[in-house]
């Protein structure tokens, strides 16, 4: 797993985190649904980095 993808990943998953959260207390669900796909892609793109790294040793 290069670690800029790496840090995407992450980045991804922490900001969508926050945004999901901040804009559920705030009663805006169409923003929290956008936080929770960024979340969502964050973890995707790290479960698939994960997996190339597992195939080439």
């Amino acid at each position: 797993m290069s670690a800029g993808e790496k840090a995407k990943a992450k980045a991804e998953q922490v900001v969508g985190k926050a945004v999901r959260k901040a804009a559920h207390a705030m009663g805006q669900e169409t923003t929290a649904a956008k936080g929770a796909a960024l979340e969502a892609r964050g973890k995707a793109r790290d479960t698939k980095e994960r997996a190339k790294g597992s195939f080439r040793h």
